[in-house]
């Protein structure tokens, strides 16, 4: 008290500092953040990590080392057709063309689940994965190969059966309409949801 009669009574008037630090008010008296105890204590926001579809990781994971089921074609040189229209319908396979008699082989290894005749498809095989995740779909055959039945194992490049065009495809366009579709629960040869092919076989 007495240095502040001093300098008031030299001066006429207090520091700004002094005055406020005298009111209890921070100033130019360094700022101390308040203790704030762990019931108060602010959590950093939590940044949620990226998410990938599981399909699309599943897609890569089972079909990244899957073979070309007609030998010595380039995937580089197909040209996709999965969303093209087909009789009302989205086309979901992808065609490459062949000659007549070209065997087909299985993409990997699994089990044919099926073997069928309809009147779009033709002469097809079902053939599922060792997984059971993902079934491949091999359609328009001229005709299969021998000793194949239902239950074969097929390891992958394996023949399968021979590019034809029966079912609805063009007799003077024989192809192989390949599809690849992810099975549901129910593990069903007919039911599930259809990948694009070419990506897989790249």
């Amino acid at each position: 008290m007495i240095c502040l009669a001093v300098v008031l009574w030299s001066t006429g008037s207090l520091p700004v500092g002094q005055v406020q630090a005298a009111r209890g008010v921070p100033g130019t008296i360094p700022f101390q953040e308040p203790q704030i105890t762990q019931g108060e204590r602010k959590q950093s926001p939590v940044v949620p990590p990226l998410l990938v579809p599981a399909a699309t990781v599943a897609a890569n994971s089972a079909t990244s080392s899957l073979g070309m089921p007609i030998a010595g074609v380039d995937p580089n040189t197909l040209r996709s057709n999965f969303s093209e229209a087909r009789g009302g319908h989205a086309h979901e396979a992808l065609d490459i063309m062949s000659p007549r008699g070209t065997p087909v082989l299985a993409v990997a290894e699994g089990n044919v689940v099926k073997l069928f005749t309809s009147k779009q498809g033709g002469l097809t095989v079902y053939q599922f994965d060792n997984s059971r995740t993902w079934c491949y779909y091999y359609a328009h055959l001229d005709h299969y190969a021998p000793g194949l039945t239902e239950g074969t194992l097929l390891r992958k490049g394996e023949v399968l059966g021979y590019v034809g065009s029966s079912g609805d495809a063009s007799p003077h366009a024989p192809h192989l309409h390949f599809a690849i579709f992810q099975l549901g629960p129910e593990k069903n040869w007919w039911q599930g949801t259809a990948v694009d092919p070419l990506p897989m076989l790249k």
